[in-house]
C-alpha cells in the first residue's frame, strides 16, 4: 500500500478538523449521534464534493472510504472529549480555521492539475473551503457563516491568490501549500481578532 501524498495528508487533516467543527455544533443543539456524524460527514466532504462535481470527476469520498472513517474518528473524539470541545466556541474556530485552510488549498491544487487556469483554481479552491461549512449550518438551522459580517469566503480568495502568486515566484509545491495554509489562517484570525469584514449592504429605509 502506497503512503500517502503530502496533499492526501492534508485533505485528510482538513476532513477531520472540518468534521470535528460540524459534531460539536450538532453536538451542542443536541443531534443524536447519527445525526451528528451525518452533519460532520457533510461540513467534511460537502465542499469537494461540489468542487468535483463541476470539475467532471467522480467525488473523491467515493473512491476513498477514509474520507467517512476520518468522520467517524471525529465522532469518537468529540463522545471522548466531551464538554471540553462541545462549550467552547474557541475549539469550533480552531478546528473550522484548519479545515478551511487546508481544504482551500487542496481544492486550487487538484485545479490546476486538471489544466484550468488560476482563476477557475481560486474559484474552486473557495467552494472546497467554504461549502461545507454552508451544508452544515444550513442543516443546524444557522444563517452560513459565510454570509455574514466575518471574512471567510474572502480568505479562501486570498489563500488562492497566494498559491498562484507563489507558484508564478517558482516556489516548491510543499512549501507553495504551507505558504498558501497558513495565509488563509492567518487572514481569518486577524479578521476574527480585529474585527474586520466587508461593508454591510444596507436597505433604502436604513
Amino acid at each position: 500500500m502506497a503512503f500517502p501524498s503530502f496533499m492526501e495528508i492534508l485533505d485528510f487533516i482538513g476532513t477531520f478538523a472540518f468534521a470535528i467543527s460540524g459534531i460539536r455544533l450538532a453536538s451542542a443543539k443536541q443531534f443524536d449521534l447519527f445525526g451528528a456524524y451525518v452533519v460532520g460527514v457533510v461540513t467534511a466532504i460537502g465542499g469537494g464534493t461540489l468542487r468535483d462535481l463541476m470539475l467532471g470527476v467522480t467525488p473523491i469520498w467515493m473512491t476513498n472510504p477514509m474520507y467517512l472513517i476520518c468522520s467517524g474518528i471525529a465522532l469518537v473524539w468529540v463522545i471522548v472529549f466531551g464538554k471540553r470541545i462541545i462549550n467552547h466556541q474557541v475549539t469550533f474556530f480552531i478546528f473550522d480555521t484548519i479545515g478551511l485552510a487546508l481544504f482551500t488549498v487542496v481544492g486550487v491544487e487538484k485545479t490546476l492539475a486538471m489544466g484550468f487556469p488560476l482563476w477557475v483554481a481560486v474559484i474552486m479552491g473557495t467552494i472546497t473551503g467554504a461549502a461545507g461549512g454552508v451544508f452544515r449550518d444550513v442543516f443546524i438551522n444557522e444563517i452560513p457563516l459565510i454570509f455574514r459580517k466575518e471574512i471567510y469566503a474572502l480568505a479562501c480568495i486570498i489563500g488562492g491568490l497566494c498559491y498562484g502568486l507563489c507558484g508564478w515566484l517558482g516556489i516548491g509545491s510543499v512549501i507553495n501549500e504551507c505558504i498558501s495554509g497558513a495565509c488563509v489562517f492567518l487572514v481569518r484570525i486577524l479578521a476574527v481578532k480585529y474585527h474586520l469584514g466587508l461593508p454591510i449592504l444596507k436597505g433604502e429605509d436604513e
